[in-house]
């Protein structure tokens, strides 16, 4: 199964669009798992208006299928509604469906909630469910989400009234999760056909069943999310009547419009303003849990191609010097490819095989010993390609480079612009000369299973170096289909401990999703999860 190629350049590439970090005077360490927190105080009263920032731009596209990035994302989890639903602690429960059964390992049965109208007031049906789903297959549609999980569906019928089967070709445990994404939002049929092209910009726009509609688009600007006072979960409605998001994108006016209060509130703050924001007399700054790791990957060109010189490099290099100084303490360094707490099953069964990984100390010593296994010519130049915009990642490289030095390796950060850095991870000719980028990636859904598959499956969407091992691939398909919690974390700590020796992404720091509010909001979810849950909907007065 494997993600297309379009979809994963246009979210890594923007990904990489953060914000620079600055030099501070002492870095501190606020990035403690037990400080990490999942949400913040509940809203005590509604509001008639709040506004938030989307740092990383205007949405191209309202259109779920084309939902594959940060700002569309952050936008439509308030609109489009799944089938399923991911928690601010990761779970997932059901929505748009009100139920699942799985008679066997590759069928999947959704009975769909009853009551639940789109905004024009239309029912939902079977048939807006089918049809949404089934566009994700349509390669006239374009889908970003096309392939990967998609491309394991054998067939989507309507089974019943208010039923719908999915069938897939092999088994996969980890599909039903992924319903929490744009694969399972439901769109109305007959409003997507009637828009045509139009759809998803300001003139089609999109019908959905979601806790917000929208309301003025001024491209450029901003836009308007309005309440949907007939929503069909009371329990979950709009505590805001009106949310305006802005599409700041410059670092020093997103700061000034939070410690202003021009804005309430924005994710993903800018990391230099870190400082700033932590000490603002008029807002809280959060740092949630995440599924968000930075790291180094391969393109199996070069001395890089070698595990035991990234092996090597990996032990040598001091992130958590990164984590506390371009990061501003918000980050922990990486003992695993899948961030710490990424998971949603099996908790004590990750926990123990996280535990039992190489430890991220500095090693000088095993780093020079772990090059002795070396085969290839380590007087060779590793090039590191970052994009020349984000000027912390040449941070990050320069840091690798030092610990590289200690060892007798070389290591040259190559800065290229953004616009043709984004071909890295949809274009093997443009990774052609490099032996390795820099990438900002984050879990679609809490399970490592899907995470890991998509790096070193043979057909993973971020295989970028051709790693194949026949003993991992074995263990993915027995993962995929064994429903077990326990036992499939089992299968999928082992997947993490070859993948962990041959290493074909170094990984660097798992970051903490950085969230300020002003002191008169509160309510949204600190966590890694507004991409994919309605979090605006949770936004309301603080009492202060």
């Amino acid at each position: 199964m494997k993600k297309s190629a379009l979809a994963s350049a246009v979210v890594l590439a923007l990904a990489l669009t953060g914000c620079v970090a600055t030099d501070t005077d002492t870095p501190q360490d606020r990035s403690g798992s037990d400080e990490l927190v999942f949400t913040t105080p509940p809203a005590v009263g509604e509001l008639d208006l709040a506004t938030w920032n989307l740092p990383f731009g205007e949405p191209a596209s309202l259109d779920p299928i084309k939902a594959f990035n940060y700002p569309e994302n952050t936008v439509v989890a308030n609109l489009c509604e799944g089938l399923m639903q991911l928690q601010p602690d990761y779970t997932i429960k059901p929505n748009l469906a009100e139920s699942v059964e799985t008679p066997d390992s590759t069928t999947y049965i959704y009975t769909i909630r009853d009551g639940v109208e789109f905004w024009n007031g239309d029912p939902l049906t079977a048939e807006d469910v089918v049809y949404s789903l089934s566009r994700h297959m349509d390669p006239e549609e374009g889908s970003y989400w096309a392939g990967d999980v998609v491309g394991n569906i054998a067939s989507i019928e309507k089974t019943g009234d208010r039923e719908v089967t999915v069938k897939l070709t092999e088994p996969d445990v980890t599909f039903n999760s992924y319903l929490v994404s744009p694969i399972g939002n439901i769109v109305q049929k007959s409003h997507r056909e009637a828009a045509g092209e139009d759809y998803g910009n300001p003139t089609g726009l999109v019908m959905c069943t979601g806790p917000f509609s929208i309301g003025d688009w001024n491209q450029g600007q901003s836009i308007s999310l309005m309440r949907n006072d007939n929503y069909w979960n009371g329990d979950k409605m709009a505590k805001t009547a009106q949310v305006d998001i802005n599409f700041i994108v410059d670092s020093a006016a997103i700061s000034s419009a939070l410690t202003t209060g021009a804005i309430d509130g924005s994710y993903d703050v800018p990391l230099g303003s870190v400082p700033t924001l932590e000490s603002a007399s008029n807002g809280t700054l959060y740092l949630g849990s995440s599924l968000q790791v930075m790291a180094i990957i391969g393109t199996g060109n070069g001395a890089f191609a070698d595990p035991a010189v990234r092996q090597a490099l990996m032990m040598a290099t001091d992130r958590q010097a990164i984590a506390d100084t371009v990061y501003e303490g918000t980050a922990q360094p990486s003992k695993s490819l899948v961030p710490n707490n990424g998971w949603s099953y099996g908790d004590d069964v990750f926990t123990s095989g996280r535990d039992d990984l190489r430890s991220t100390d500095v090693d000088i010593e095993g780093a020079k010993k772990m090059l002795e296994d070396a085969t290839v010519d380590l007087d060779q130049t590793i090039s590191i390609v970052y994009p020349a915009e984000r000027g912390y990642y040449a941070d990050i490289i320069s840091e690798i480079a030092n610990g590289g030095r200690e060892i007798g390796l070389t290591v040259e950060p190559v800065g290229v612009p953004s616009a043709q850095f984004g071909a890295f991870f949809s274009d093997p000719e443009a990774r052609a000369g490099s032996d390795a980028f820099v990438t900002a990636n984050y879990m679609d859904v809490p399970d490592p299973l899907a995470f890991l598959r998509g790096i070193v499956g043979p057909e993973g969407s971020q295989n970028f170096n051709g790693y194949d091992n026949s003993e991992v691939n074995a263990l993915i398909s027995e993962a995929e289909a064994t429903a077990d919690d326990d036992e499939r974390a089992g299968l999928v700590n082992e997947i993490q401990t070859i993948v962990m020796e041959d290493l074909p992404w170094i990984p660097i720091v798992d970051s903490a999703v950085r969230l300020f509010m002003n002191e008169r909001v509160t309510g949204v979810p600190a966590s890694f999860v507004y991409l994919y849950y309605p979090w605006a909907a949770d936004l309301g007065a603080s009492g202060n």
